[in-house]
């Protein structure tokens, strides 16, 4: 497992989207609003009844969430899964998920913040494609642009071209490589354990909310102590939601990252951000900060 690249097939209208919840408990009502708004769009959608549980601030035990989502990827009928919200708890499923059958059936796999784990780790383990993207909960709320953008990347696999014209170029440079990342408090907490990515020659991808810059310091710093950061072949900040100015989180990850010499590009619409662009984690990608673009290849 996880020596080849394993691409889901595309959505299509008619096909059924499964739904789980890895992490904390959900607002129904937004909850609601998102399945409706995914039924406009022409999909069925499977909720299990055990999504609903709670236990303190988890949403079931770790058996229950985590066999939802074994469940889901063994179900031929179930053509993506997506995820009720974030909060905490989708690290704890890690050592119960059966990456065979995840590995077996390969399908559409998207989220974001606390999600992280979960594409991070099945990354790992299996090689699939994954993205990063809105869920349940943030859906119906979803701008026009970023149900435009899940909508595009989700039901093609043509190559994706995002430019980004108010980035912010940290440090210049073009290179090539294949995008991971995701929430880094949830990648920083992945750090030491059998389930975070090798980011060697890869592009990495970060995002953030509310987190004071020293925190966004220590985690940076406690991931490039560990060797995280070594080889990396270079670095996209998402959104860095109520962490203070963002021009002292752009500083603080330029000098952070300056020894590397890589391209930095600073500013992609995705996180917990306005907007949340819908962007695959695993596939070839093309990071050019003269053009500001992000280009993905199938």
């Amino acid at each position: 497992m996880g020596n080849k690249t394993l691409i889901p097939s595309v959505l299509k209208t008619g096909d059924t989207i499964g739904i789980a919840a890895p992490a904390s408990p959900f607002d129904r009502n937004r909850f609601i609003k998102g399945i409706s708004m995914l039924e406009s769009m022409g999909f069925n959608t499977y909720t299990p009844e055990e999504i609903y549980n709670v236990k303190g601030y988890l949403a079931g035990t770790d058996y229950q969430r985590a066999a939802i989502i074994n469940n889901l990827f063994s179900d031929t009928n179930i053509k993506a899964v997506f995820f009720a919200r974030g909060g905490f708890g989708s690290m704890k499923l890690l050592p119960l998920l059966d990456y065979s059958v995840i590995s077996n059936n390969p399908k559409i796999l998207i989220g974001y913040s606390d999600i992280s784990a979960l594409l991070a780790a099945i990354y790992k383990k299996c090689g699939l494609v994954s993205f990063h993207g809105p869920m349940l909960t943030t859906l119906g709320y979803a701008s026009k642009k970023a149900i435009r953008s899940m909508l595009s990347v989700l039901t093609s696999q043509s190559d994706i071209k995002i430019k980004m014209n108010r980035a912010v170029v940290l440090t210049p440079g073009k290179v090539s490589g294949i995008l991971l990342g995701g929430n880094l408090s949830t990648l920083c907490h992945l750090t030491g354990t059998p389930y975070l990515p090798n980011f060697k020659g890869r592009i990495l991808f970060i995002e953030d909310r509310h987190e004071a810059l020293y925190r966004i310091d220590r985690m940076l710093t406690h991931m490039k102590l560990a060797g995280c950061f070594k080889g990396l072949a270079g670095l996209v900040i998402g959104s860095f939601t109520e962490c203070g100015p963002v021009k002292k989180v752009y500083e603080l990850i330029q000098d952070l990252f300056k020894e590397y010499d890589i391209p930095v590009l600073a500013g992609l619409e995705a996180g917990h951000g306005k907007e949340n662009l819908t962007i695959p984690f695993g596939l070839k990608t093309e990071l050019d900060t003269d053009s500001k673009t992000l280009s993905f290849k199938w």
